[in-house]
């Protein structure tokens, strides 16, 4: 009787935390899709359709090794530069370690990007600020180191 109940209990506990971690809000899941998008087209080679998943304005805001870029077609001229072919650009991986919605128009995103390449794996972490702008989830300022 004892192994039942703890069975049953088991059953229980596994099912709540399978039913909580499925039920991701609607915020959540489209940010991880788009980058899940930037993934691909990273893949595939496709700087400009990995930069969809940012804000198409002068006032996207890039923190990297560099420094602070503005501006969507600035970030994208170093991205170019520094990964200026596929074999430079590798195998782009995302590993998203929290993603928490601030309000109904902007979530906050931690995590780590790894490349890897025939040149050397490269790897380091992230944390970008998401906005709603025009029913669209767009990343607004992204520091990566």
């Amino acid at each position: 009787m004892k192994f039942i109940k703890t069975f049953v209990f088991l059953l229980f506990v596994c099912s709540v935390t399978s039913l909580s971690a499925q039920k991701m809000n609607p915020s959540e899941t489209a940010i991880r899709g788009i980058m899940a998008k930037q993934e691909a087209a990273w893949n595939s080679g496709d700087l400009e359709g990995f930069m969809k998943g940012y804000w198409r304005s002068d006032s996207l805001k890039f923190i990297g090794s560099r420094g602070l870029t503005y501006g969507w077609d600035q970030t994208l001229r170093v991205y170019q530069k520094g990964y200026p072919d596929q074999a430079a650009m590798g195998k782009l991986t995302f590993t998203l370690y929290t993603v928490d919605q601030l309000s109904r128009k902007s979530a906050f995103v931690v995590g780590k990007w790894h490349l890897d390449r025939a040149a050397g794996e490269l790897s380091g972490h992230f944390t970008l600020l998401w906005k709603k702008i025009k029913g669209e989830w767009v990343i607004v300022a992204d520091h990566s180191s």
